[in-house]
């Protein structure tokens, strides 16, 4: 082994791998590194678990030659048979390093190692990632070369995982920010807070086309069902929305109650209000579709539901606004307020999609005028809109 060269990379690692622009480069950096070095690895693993309510962890492996794969692992992993049969169960559960050698007997304990020899592995080594917090995750280092990795190769991986814990743990907290952020309050605002956005009364300017829905009958639906079934129908009824809002350009900045609040904007430069108020009228249509076919099956009984949904363009003030230290990324404004009292609108003439003048004028074509209707807090009347190919609900 070249131990000068190990050495600059370890003290690479400490320095924060500062060259690598990204997690995939920087593992591909260590590995080709460490094969430089007089490590010969074949296939090398790290599991990292993650804050996020939809998985559990992300894995990256290398192989030389190829470029790094990045995957996610579902909350189940940890209960799956293939996990428990498995060296990192140990070193998950339990914090301790496993060695399974292919021609050792004992390795038979775990199936992988017979999926490994096929592939002529001829050693495995799993290693823990120790976080300063506390929290274990886990390596795993894999070798062709004859007789499995030497004792002076184990102890090289032992003393580099130690300072690639330290470049893992930077990049896995700031990637947890970014995505409790995304999941929180949406992708632009979380970049905005995490580039600095952070001080009250921070805001700007920004066309936008406005979202406000609300579930028809919820305050009925609450008052007769569980909370918990509650719970799960409205977690139902916003993927029918959030889906189709996201695929169209636009962010979901608000769930309040049964309420949602979502923007899209529109780039003052390129001009472009036909076409994003042209996706808003789409992914109406699509959350239409997808909350009349939505059911909830309780006992002999089965739930149906309607929705109403306000859509308007205008300037809209966006930003932090808030009391005290506590603060919400958020939008405000006379056109967010006028797609409110559309909303309500909605609700007594029993239609689904409605829009105001501006809007219906952006995104001409299928709509018909409701009537021209008084706005509380608003000087003057609004016309107001409706879909042609949709008749009031009763």
């Amino acid at each position: 082994m070249n131990l000068p060269e190990l050495q600059k990379l370890t003290d690479w690692l400490i320095d924060g791998a500062r060259s690598a622009v990204s997690p995939r480069l920087m593992m591909a950096d260590v590995c080709e590194g460490l094969v430089a070095a007089g490590v010969p690895l074949w296939r090398v693993g790290v599991f990292v678990k993650t804050l996020h309510p939809d998985f559990y962890g992300r894995n990256f492996i290398w192989r030389p030659g190829a470029e790094v794969e990045i995957g996610q692992v579902d909350f189940d992993i940890t209960e799956s048979p293939e996990f428990l049969a498995s060296p990192l169960s140990i070193v998950f559960l339990q914090g301790l390093e496993v060695r399974a050698r292919v021609d050792d007997p004992a390795s038979k304990r775990f199936p992988i190692i017979a999926d490994m020899r096929a592939e002529g592995v001829t050693d495995y080594i799993a290693l823990p990632i120790l976080f300063t917090d506390g929290s274990v995750h886990a390596s795993s280092w894999t070798t062709k070369q004859a007789g499995g990795f030497t004792d002076g190769q184990v102890n090289a991986l032992r003393s580099l995982v130690r300072a690639l814990a330290r470049v893992i743990e930077i990049i896995q907290w700031r990637n947890i920010s970014s995505l409790l952020l995304d999941t929180y309050v949406g992708n632009r605002a979380g970049e905005r807070i995490l580039s600095g956005q952070i001080r009250r009364g921070h805001t700007e300017t920004m066309n936008a086309a406005i979202w406000l829905s609300d579930l028809r009958g919820f305050t009925a639906l609450s008052d007769r069902l569980p909370a918990e079934t509650v719970v799960d129908i409205l977690n139902g009824y916003f993927d029918c929305q959030v889906a189709a809002i996201r695929t169209h350009g636009g962010e979901v900045l608000k769930f309040m109650g049964d309420g949602l609040l979502a923007v899209f904007p529109i780039d003052e430069y390129v001009g472009d209000a036909r076409q994003v108020c042209s996706h808003v009228l789409e992914a109406a249509c699509e959350s239409r579709a997808s909350v009349e076919a939505m059911h909830y099956p309780i006992g002999d009984t089965v739930e149906r539901f309607r929705f109403g949904v306000a859509l308007h363009v205008g300037p809209i003030l966006y930003g932090n606004i808030g009391g005290g230290n506590r603060l919400d990324f958020t939008c405000i404004g006379p056109a967010v307020n006028l797609a409110a009292r559309l909303e309500k609108i909605a609700g007594k003439l029993h239609r689904t999609i409605v829009a105001s003048e501006g809007f219906a004028g952006i995104c001409a074509g299928g709509w018909s005028e409701l009537g021209k209707f008084p706005i509380a807090g608003f000087a003057k009347a609004e016309r107001v809109y409706g879909l042609i190919d949709e008749a009031p609900a009763a």
